[in-house]
């Protein structure tokens, strides 16, 4: 069995969404220690000015975990991101059949960023046909601190052989260790497509929902040709 863990982030990237592809189980590491300015509260969107992003506002004090952060509900970033997206992808092929479960989560009352960010990725994906994949929480496991321990904790729950991990995952983690308890370790090697987009030149590493609205739930063909 294949597990693949990373933190929930906020409409994540397409490699997110081909490494849940590649396992036969995907972990959400949500009780690890929040990192201000990175992908867990914002992602970018393209627009005809270029790439734009769309922050989730938190009320965060170190060193909160990120299932701990609150979302910051004074400022009326729902409406404004779910406008965000109708004028800038109003104009794809399938803006109108996905719009909808856009809508209904922005009009739900969200308290914690990482139960928004997990309902958008369950909602995305389904849409991309990867709703037979099972995800999990890591704060509902007993896991230890060392980074090394905590992955191999996770596979150990879930009773897998082998952790896939992301292309930067060796940097800090002790493969030793890994094969001492017989569990293999594999890299995600994720070639970037290209696809149609709007607004001139393609542009890369932009937030799922624009290759979603781009190209629909076939978009996720455009990953499997070149990423087998």
């Amino acid at each position: 069995m294949i597990v693949a863990v990373h933190q929930p982030q906020y409409l994540p990237w397409i490699g997110y969404f081909d490494k849940i592809r590649r396992a036969d189980v995907f972990c959400f590491l949500d009780n690890v220690q929040y990192k201000k300015n990175d992908w867990q509260n914002r992602n970018r969107i393209k627009t005809a000015q270029g790439w734009q992003w769309l922050t989730v506002p938190v009320q965060y004090r170190f060193p909160q975990k990120i299932n701990e952060v609150r979302i910051n509900n004074t400022v009326n970033w729902k409406n404004k991101h779910f406008q965000t997206l109708v004028t800038n992808y109003n104009r794809t092929p399938f803006f109108k059949e996905f719009a909808k479960f856009f809508e209904q989560v922005y009009s739900q009352d969200w308290q914690y960023l990482s139960d928004l960010n997990i309902a958008l990725i369950e909602r995305l994906k389904a849409a991309f046909g990867l709703g037979h994949t099972p995800a999990v929480k890591s704060s509902d496991f007993s896991l230890r601190q060392d980074p090394t321990d905590r992955l191999i904790d996770i596979c150990k729950e879930l009773k897998a052989d082998t952790y896939l991990s992301g292309q930067d995952g060796v940097k800090y983690m002790d493969l030793e260790r890994f094969k001492q308890h017989g569990i293999q370790v594999t890299i995600q090697g994720f070639a970037h497509p290209v696809y149609p987009q709007l607004f001139n030149d393609f542009q890369s590493h932009m937030s799922v929902v624009d290759l979603l609205f781009n190209c629909g739930a076939k978009g996720l063909e455009t990953i499997e040709e070149i990423n087998p």
